[in-house]
């Protein structure tokens, strides 16, 4: 990729990065619950979720589900019912009342992590959406490959940097959440509940 080309997919990501969507919401709820750090799993789970999104669209999945409009459905469904069941998790989850990152044993690294990944597959319309806007810097006479890693690489490092910012957010305003704990974990839940049930009605 050359790198003037590079440079404009360097600041659509960063422009795609900064639009509110599961992951960075996730990103948020675990940093306001389990503090920064641990939410570095939270982070790491969804940039490698991220790369394979890529990869899927760029290596053809996307063409199968702009044909295959039931298998579409399939995944949107379940998708969506995967961002419902984790709405109710964090609805339920306790209030951070003592402070951001007070709250210890309720999630391992690993379990915040596979959230992190199953929230970035768990929207099928970003594989459409990867499909339509990767080829706009695809270079079909290079190789594909070294394209792939480029491209999945700067996405999911620039995905992880805005999400760690978002975590790092969510720990200066612990006297808030000391107040507001449990609302803010009810609105987060209910958005996320919200677009899970959105998701298979979405076009």
């Amino acid at each position: 990729m050359a790198f003037d080309t590079w440079l404009v997919y360097l600041a659509a990501c960063i422009g795609l990065s900064l639009t509110p969507g599961p992951n960075s919401l996730l990103a948020l709820t675990h940093g306001a619950l389990y503090g920064p750090g641990r939410t570095l799993a939270t982070i790491a789970g969804g940039a490698a979720g991220f790369i394979g999104v890529v990869g899927l669209s760029m290596f053809g999945i996307a063409s199968l589900l702009t044909l295959a409009s039931e298998l579409l459905l399939v995944m949107k469904v379940l998708g969506g019912i995967y961002l419902v069941w984790l709405g109710i998790q964090v609805w339920r989850s306790p209030a951070p009342g003592g402070g951001v990152g007070t709250i210890s044993g309720q999630a391992s690294a690993w379990i915040m992590a596979r959230q992190g990944l199953l929230s970035a597959f768990a929207n099928p319309k970003a594989l459409l959406f990867f499909a339509a806007f990767l080829p706009q810097f695809i270079d079909p006479a290079a190789s594909l490959w070294q394209q792939f890693v480029v491209m999945a690489v700067t996405f999911a490092v620039v995905e992880a940097l805005t999400e760690g910012v978002i975590a790092g957010f969510a720990g200066r305003v612990s006297g808030w959440l000391g107040r507001c704990g449990r609302g803010f974990n009810r609105t987060c839940g209910g958005l996320f509940m919200l677009i899970g049930g959105w998701l298979p009605l979405s076009r």
